[in-house]
């Protein structure tokens, strides 16, 4: 025997059914506090702003990053 149960309801009716609490307030914040973040770090995408911060940290930097590659390739630099 097979049963199939087709229930029509919203996801509020669903929650209060089941006993789930109601986190809308709870999810509101968490999307105002993400979008709020994103904006702010939106700059540091931009190109030129990614340049100058890995530009900052010198020559040296690039130079480890150099003999990392070399050493990743199997190749030898002096």
């Amino acid at each position: 025997m097979k049963m199939t149960i087709e229930i029509d309801c919203t996801p509020i009716e669903a929650r209060t059914f089941l006993g789930l609490p109601d986190v809308t307030a709870l999810n509101d914040h968490l999307m105002s506090e993400m979008s709020k973040r994103m904006d702010e770090n939106l700059s540091k995408l931009q190109p030129e702003e990614l340049m100058k911060s890995w530009m900052s940290y010198g020559a040296q930097a690039q130079d480890q990053f150099r003999q990392l590659m070399a050493a990743a390739t199997g190749s030898v630099t002096k």
